[in-house]
């Protein structure tokens, strides 16, 4: 990568640069340094790309387009990623600061994303209808057309393979928008589909400001679909604009996810869990482990163990592999920080942590555990989105199910327990869209991931996100009914 590059935008299959003349500077989170240039697409942009997208959607290009066909190319934009991997996992570790592994990860994600999705193309399928005798009736499971697609920061080339790959899966087209903090993966991904023969106008992928390009797409007549991974705050501004035009949505956004820990659990399974789903990707995650419910008789020993682990975190770069990376961006570290400072203004206890590494050159915030949090505390209920976890007691499983269920979200949530039927009996209770039991992100491609409640609707991941990327037509059909052949011949 070079600054003196100025990377531009996926539109029609072309590369094209920003008609303003607009730049945006993406920095290396770990040093603040400006490793490249992109160009900062406009309403214009976004005409363009949506016309493209429309023009494939009206020509039924992918529509008519044998779903085999349509597996196979994805599977080859698969392996334009993977004939990459190495040079794409370092970029992408650049722009989000994440950890070198992890960002490595990430591209191999993408990958089973388009492979995933490839193979189920030409398995999605509608059914007949028995209506009685002259009719005949079935279903179409169609595409919307535009699915316009605004991907976060955070996971930015593996969620963007994850909702494209649905799209093209399905019939859609597609017009992304890549987060400005880090529009690399993006790019990537346009490469690839470029190397695949992806026809001109079926992938279009625009670099911008979500106040921008992101509300310029919402608010285009002609898209008729959205995908929206981020906030509960900006998923309410796009539900707003989409209601106007009635468009269907899909909304990923945040969570405050806890995990019941019985006092006959596994601790260092427990540890182990806080140490991947509370402090990966420095905490930037919607469904990490952000609460700890814990039984009063265990809480001390746990406590204990687990400052013991995060005390011997590495901090550093992602690209030195280290356990605490740095954060997206200056603003992202003052707002934790921030909510920090709240927790202890609220009588929480500081174990370790809370305050910015500001000694260190980057956006570097600390793994941070504060225990005795009150439900009634900023900290209990709000995301934070950083490395920041929350440790309350409780005292029986009715009240550890009530402390978990006692905020907005409902993405994830855990339970901790060698006991089988506890186990089965909370995860019941705990009112999230996934559950994970003696670990952490237990899930993968091929199960569903969405909240309820406030952290949003629809599935990503699994055979049930095509579910939303195609709306159900019927067609009814009378036939003549046939003569009787016995009394046209005169049969007796």
């Amino acid at each position: 990568m070079s600054s003196t590059e100025v990377f531009k935008n996926y539109i029609d299959g072309r590369w094209q640069d920003s008609s303003s003349g607009g730049r945006i500077e993406v920095d290396d989170p770990s040093n603040g340094e400006i490793i490249a240039v992109v160009a900062e697409a406009g309403p214009q942009e976004v005409q363009l790309a949506v016309a493209a997208a429309h023009r494939v959607f009206r020509d039924r290009v992918l529509i008519d387009m044998h779903p085999y066909d349509r597996g196979r190319m994805l599977f080859r934009i698969a392996d334009a990623l993977d004939a990459r991997v190495e040079a794409i996992a370092t970029i992408n570790c650049a722009e989000t600061g994440k950890a070198l592994d992890l960002a490595y990860g990430e591209v191999q994600t993408a990958i089973r994303y388009l492979r995933y999705y490839g193979g189920l193309a030409d398995k999605l399928e509608g059914r007949s209808i028995p209506r009685g005798a002259n009719l005949v009736d079935y279903t179409l499971r169609s595409p919307f057309g535009v699915s316009a697609q605004i991907v976060p920061w955070n996971g930015p080339l593996e969620l963007t393979a994850r909702s494209l790959a649905c799209a093209i899966a399905t019939g859609n087209s597609v017009v992304v928008k890549s987060p400005e903090l880090a529009p690399l993966s993006g790019i990537e991904m346009a490469r690839a589909c470029e190397t695949a023969g992806v026809p001109a106008g079926a992938v279009n992928v625009l670099t911008g400001y979500g106040q921008t390009v992101g509300q310029a797409l919402i608010e285009h007549p002609d898209v008729r679909h959205i995908v929206f991974t981020g906030s509960a705050a900006t998923g309410r501004t796009v539900l707003k604009a989409a209601s106007e035009r009635i468009v269907p949505c899909i909304m990923e956004l945040g969570g405050k996810s806890a995990a019941v820990v019985y006092s006959d659990a596994d601790l260092d399974s427990v540890v182990e869990a806080v140490r991947i789903g509370s402090f990966l990707n420095a905490g930037q995650n919607c469904n990490n482990l952000s609460r700890l419910l814990v039984e009063r008789s265990i809480a001390g020993e746990l406590l204990h163990r687990i400052k013991a682990c995060v005390d011997g975190l590495s901090v550093g770069p992602g690209c030195d592999n280290c356990d605490i990376t740095p954060m997206i961006s200056q603003k992202q570290r003052q707002g934790v920080e921030r909510a920090c400072q709240t927790a202890i203004s609220q009588g929480a206890k500081v174990v370790t942590g809370g305050t910015a590494l500001a000694e260190r050159s980057g956006y570097f915030m600390p793994a941070s555990v504060f225990a005795d949090v009150e439900r009634q505390s900023n900290l209990f209920k709000e995301e934070v989105f950083g490395p920041v976890l929350a440790i309350t007691t409780f005292d029986d499983p009715a009240m550890a199910v009530d402390l978990a269920n006692d905020t907005d979200q409902g993405l994830a949530a855990g339970v901790f327990t060698r006991d089988i039927d506890r186990a089965l009996w909370t995860a019941d209770r705990l009112w999230a869209g996934q559950v994970y039991v003696n670990g952490w992100y237990v899930g993968g491609v091929e199960t569903p991931f969405g909240g309820v409640k406030q952290s949003g609707y629809g599935r990503e991941k699994g055979q049930e996100a095509l579910d939303g990327y195609v709306q159900t037509r019927n067609v009814g059909i009378t036939i003549s009914a046939p003569r009787d052949p016995f009394r046209q011949s005169g049969a007796v």
